[in-house]
């Protein structure tokens, strides 16, 4: 059993007992927080796409932290001119 949501512009597969890293969230760790924008529903009996979305499907899950990414190192240059920034 799996779901297809959408969190800000992005989409991540969520199942049971999985841990997801989304978009910064404006909740406390520890606090409960529901997607409503539920884009792919799939159980046992069958798969449901949504039109944009799954009517009455609500994924919940649980903040465990609020963290970064790694940095994002941005390199110009240009060739045989000796030209390089970061």
């Amino acid at each position: 059993m799996y779901a297809i949501i959408r969190s800000g512009d992005k989409q991540f597969r969520a199942e049971p007992g999985m841990t997801v890293r989304v978009p910064a969230l404006s909740a406390d760790v520890g606090d409960t927080v529901t997607f409503d924008e539920v884009l792919l529903a799939s159980t046992e009996d069958g798969t449901t796409v949504g039109t944009p979305t799954v009517a009455n499907a609500t994924v919940t899950g649980e903040v465990v932290r609020h963290g970064k990414d790694k940095k994002v190192i941005i390199f110009k240059w240009k060739r045989r001119k000796n030209y390089r920034r970061k």
